[in-house]
């Protein structure tokens, strides 16, 4: 039963995108729970489930080749304007990094929000490089616009289950 609903919301997803998506709406969307964030890195697409079959989707920008991730994680924790310090492979990959940039700083990395997931080192977190959403860019973490993280921000709680699918 699993794969029969993995199935048809891959197939609406693949009917619902010919191109990375590419602004927020509101979308028919089945086979989840209302609250349930479900990303198609393959879609470049975020959807957050709402009540009557539908979800808000939003356009992402997801892990790199050999570091996307698919699984369920859930909302670890919420931070707006985060600071941010590079992971130990990060740091490692690029010395030149700073050990740590402020929150609001125009060169951090996360935008104006983050939720912290409960799997790996990862985030659904907003970003200061808009031209990189709908692309494959990260290391694994989800991006979005700005606006539209504040907007996702708004909406979930800690404990929020993240379904993230090919």
């Amino acid at each position: 039963m699993k794969l029969a609903r993995h199935l048809a919301v891959a197939l609406l997803a693949w009917l619902t995108f010919a191109a990375p998506a590419a602004a927020r709406d509101i979308v028919p969307f089945g086979g989840y729970a209302p609250g349930t964030i479900v990303i198609y890195t393959g879609a470049r697409a975020l959807y957050y489930v709402t009540s009557g079959g539908q979800a808000i989707r939003y356009p992402v920008g997801v892990g790199r080749a050999g570091m996307a991730w698919h699984g369920r994680a859930n909302i670890a924790r919420k931070s707006l304007r985060p600071g941010w310090g590079p992971p130990a492979d990060i740091a490692l990959a690029n010395p030149h990094l700073p050990l740590f940039i402020p929150g609001g700083s125009p060169r951090n990395p996360m935008g104006a929000a983050a939720m912290g997931l409960s799997r790996g080192n990862y985030a659904i977190h907003g970003t200061n490089d808009p031209g990189s959403i709908g692309h494959f860019v990260s290391h694994g973490c989800i991006r979005m616009y700005n606006e539209d993280v504040l907007d996702l921000y708004g909406r979930v709680r800690v404990g929020t289950e993240v379904v993230v699918l090919r």
